[in-house]
């Protein structure tokens, strides 16, 4: 299905029909898959997996209320999001559990981070991504559409509205943030 195709489904959903916001994610069920897996892989995890990842974002996305998606870029984008959150939270509630409250470890794994953030865990990595945001939200969307999403360049650039030549500069920045921003932390 072109992407044309899946623009017109988002706007049918957009106005009311369910029934194209499922379609919609029929269509893009694959890349929601390859979103979900670059989330979950290298992290430890007791239940949750890809598909209850894909689906949790699903209900949440569904709950949102005046949600304006613009295309599939978008749509892939703000899912990548949603699925960082529901890891997070997910975590959040890991190191709160009867056991004390012991933090579980969700190390990074990841070869396209720097170093010293690939030995972080995801709520780690999450704080410093929250303070990159705070510094610089483009930066912090990069990263996020970047590792979290396994966004291309290009995708990237077009969700963004900058070019992908940017969007290479500006990962380049965040990594160098990131590593400052969890030595000093």
């Amino acid at each position: 299905m072109t992407n044309e195709n899946v623009t017109a489904l988002l706007h049918r959903a957009r106005d009311g029909d369910q029934q194209a916001f499922g379609a919609v994610y029929d269509v893009l069920y694959r890349d929601l898959q390859r979103i979900a897996r670059k989330q979950l892989g290298g992290f430890k995890r007791k239940t949750l997996n890809t598909i209850a990842l894909i689906n949790e974002s699903y209900l949440r996305l569904v709950d949102k209320d005046n949600i304006e998606l613009a295309d599939r870029t978008h749509f892939l984008a703000l899912s990548a999001r949603i699925m960082r959150q529901i890891l997070v939270d997910y975590y959040r509630r890991q190191s709160a559990d009867k056991r004390g409250g012991a933090l579980v470890a969700a190390a990074i794994d990841c070869e396209e981070l720097p170093a010293d953030a690939r030995d972080s865990t995801l709520l780690e990595l999450d704080e410093s991504l929250d303070r990159l945001e705070s510094h610089n939200e483009r930066l912090a969307r990069v990263v996020e559409y970047k590792y979290f999403g396994g966004m291309t360049y290009e995708d990237i650039a077009e969700e963004l509205g900058i070019a992908p030549r940017t969007v290479r500069l500006d990962w380049r920045k965040a990594k160098a943030w990131l590593t400052l921003d969890l030595e000093s932390n």
